[in-house]
């Protein structure tokens, strides 16, 4: 039976989260320390562990069939790979900062500048397109320490919280990119490992819907019912139960997470009671 190869990090800040999304899928996976390849007990996947700048070249190859990496990364490598569908962890920005003592008022400040970058393609490509001329500097790791060292004036780097930046004496002050996890793919995968990978994007999409929605319950006195069922979203409509207290009904639905503190806000001040909170593993449509 043919096997998914799927590549991800073998360290780093996107292995936990990628074996995470693995695990919430159901799928069994024995690691061991220092490990470089595992096959998962229940599912056809292959599971490569690999440095995330190698990922994009081993899928333009074929070596791996999809892989878990940062979309910063897949830019500024410009392999020839496509992107199946975004992970929605390792969220970070591509962000040019400069020294505390810079008075910076805009970009033009950045003209003749020397910038230290892991991503001289996507920096080089933000300058052009905004007509700076700068020095471009690349080196790999520790680029937060290059202004304070006289390697160059300012740097471009990944920024999740800025307290790296801040630590090191730092400002930001442009984001290039924003950027996630995201699962990519070789361009020309035969028949039996798209049905695989479909099969395994399915299960992704589910445990993705899940964890962005709330499963809540609420008793509403029945005269106060018409008017919540119009205002409660649900993923088609809400279930209304009868309760023993013929004056209440029980209300369930679903509420995305983005929304959810000021619909319970809203439902609380329209007479719902009791309102129980739960999380959802998985939701499949």
């Amino acid at each position: 039976m043919d096997k998914l190869k799927i590549a991800i990090q073998k360290s780093g800040r996107l292995y936990e989260d990628s074996i995470k999304l693995l695990k919430d899928c159901s799928i069994e996976i024995n690691i061991g320390i220092d490990k470089l390849k595992t096959t998962a007990l229940n599912f056809p996947l292959e599971i490569l562990f690999l440095r995330d700048d190698d990922i994009p070249q081993y899928l333009e190859d074929g070596v791996a069939d999809i892989g878990i990496v940062g979309k910063n990364i897949l830019l500024e490598k410009r392999k020839k790979i496509k992107i199946k569908e975004t992970l929605g962890f390792g969220k970070c920005r591509l962000s040019i900062a400069v020294p505390k003592s810079l008075d910076y008022i805009n970009i033009n400040n950045l003209n003749g500048k020397k910038i230290a970058t892991s991503y001289p393609f996507l920096v080089q490509r933000f300058f052009r397109e905004r007509c700076i001329s700068a020095e471009i500097h690349e080196i790999s790791g520790a680029v937060e320490i290059a202004p304070g060292i006289g390697l160059a004036d300012c740097i471009c780097d990944l920024v999740s919280s800025g307290s790296t930046l801040f630590m090191n004496g730092l400002k930001e002050v442009e984001t290039i990119l924003q950027s996630e996890a995201v699962l990519a793919s070789h361009i020309h995968l035969n028949y039996p490992k798209n049905l695989i990978m479909d099969k395994l994007l399915f299960r992704i999409r589910a445990v993705k819907k899940a964890k962005n929605n709330k499963y809540i319950l609420l008793n509403v006195p029945n005269d106060r019912l018409e008017k919540i069922i119009s205002y409660l979203p649900g993923i088609k409509s809400p279930v209304i139960l009868p309760l023993a207290n013929s004056e209440c009904s029980s209300v369930h639905s679903v509420v995305n997470e983005n929304d959810f503190w000021g619909i319970v806000e809203n439902l609380k001040s329209l007479g719902a009671q009791d309102i129980l909170v739960l999380p959802i593993e998985k939701i499949i449509l």
